[in-house]
């Protein structure tokens, strides 16, 4: 029979019959925890309750039932818990599946180490791409740092510096002469699309989700409150712009109102608040379908490796080149952010640079030329 525990500030210790020693102590949260090992001798167990007082007054406790879940319960419960776009969700989902369940999916939040993070990115390094690794980093991150916050974990494992920033090598902007091509070699039915593409910088489903009540041709301006989101399964959703900041009102050049009169006329839905953009047959206009027809297009003004989101860095640096502020091109790419459109700056002023310094050579060879005439 085990002896009645002495009385002690914190925690109690009590002998059992098989000669050693249990400590037991009650956690702030008022539920009383026995230490995970018994002790030889009470003066043991008396430092092992010393050492557990110390980490509570130093608000380092956490509960020993804490961190049990297995990361696969409590990452899909996190995307659950969440108000996500349905590209995002369905982006979070997928690497869930594919690059994290695999490898965490069975550990305790607990078990998970530094080091495991760091052979897991290590191994995936190995089989996919920089930027893919690098959201699947940014997703474990997230969810370590909530689970740091509900207290199932001390600190978060996640702590590779730069492994949450994609590796994409910046993509050389193409001349308007290549777009022109583009606008000759694509289908009538898609020079619009093209047009508005590279004119007003809209993404593709910003394009995808425009209505005719959105275009204002008469002012000569397109609206942007919608967007159409196609999942990985085919599924097409209409969707809000991605931020608040997407919500936008952008000038369209003067030049492009008749063309895009002709397209509404000929080749959107004919309803008033029909979509702008369809397929040959009425149907909505799918990024999966279109592929075909841009691939075609591409390869034929010699760009096989042009994104039809290219259009848009054209747009946007003719807009910087031409005298855009750093809050005018945010506000027309629908970006709260000012990272993507300094690119564009810096992208201008080291153009500039270049302009400048052959200026500069102009100048030393004239003088050169003068001397000796």
């Amino acid at each position: 029979m085990a002896q009645k525990s002495s009385k002690r500030r914190f925690g109690a210790v009590r002998k059992l019959p098989s000669g050693r020693y249990q400590a037991r102590y009650r956690g702030p949260n008022g539920v009383m925890y026995p230490a995970p090992t018994t002790f030889a001798t009470e003066r043991e167990a008396d430092r092992w309750l010393a050492l557990k007082e110390a980490e509570i007054h130093r608000g380092e406790w956490s509960s020993p039932d804490a961190g049990m879940v297995p990361f696969e319960v409590y990452a899909k419960q996190w995307v659950d818990d969440r108000v996500l776009k349905p590209r995002t969700e369905d982006l979070y989902r997928s690497l869930l599946k594919n690059h994290l369940v695999p490898f965490f999916g069975n550990r305790r939040l607990a078990d998970i180490r530094e080091a495991d993070v760091r052979r897991w990115r290590k191994e995936r390094l190995r089989v996919v791409g920089q930027s893919t690794v690098a959201k699947a980093y940014t997703l474990l991150k997230a969810i370590m740092s909530t689970a740091v916050d509900d207290e199932e974990i001390r600190r978060n494992p996640c702590r590779i510096r730069g492994a949450g920033t994609p590796d994409t090598p910046e993509r050389e902007v193409i001349p308007l002469t290549k777009v022109v091509e583009i606008l000759d070699a694509i289908p009538e039915r898609y020079r619009a699309l093209v047009l508005l593409a590279t004119f007003t910088t809209l993404r593709w489903g910003e394009l995808a989700g425009l209505r005719r009540t959105h275009l204002d041709l008469e002012a000569g301006v397109v609206r942007v409150v919608g967007a159409l989101a196609e999942l990985d399964g085919g599924k097409l959703l209409d969707d809000t712009p991605k931020s608040r900041a997407g919500r936008r009102v952008v000038a369209i050049p003067h030049e492009l109102l008749p063309q895009l009169r002709e397209h509404v006329e000929r080749y959107s839905d004919k309803a008033a608040d029909g979509w702008v953009f369809i397929g040959p047959k009425g149907a909505r206009l799918r990024r999966s379908s279109f592929r075909r027809t841009w691939n075609k297009t591409r390869t034929a003004v010699g760009l096989p490796d042009l994104h039809f989101h290219d259009l848009r860095h054209v747009g946007n640096t003719l807009a910087a080149a031409n005298g855009a502020s750093l809050k005018e091109l945010m506000a027309r790419m629908g970006h709260s952010s000012t990272r993507a459109a300094l690119i564009y700056l810096h992208a201008t002023q080291d153009r500039d640079q270049a302009i400048a310094k052959a200026f500069r050579q102009a100048l030393k060879t004239a003088a050169e030329t003068k001397i000796e005439a």
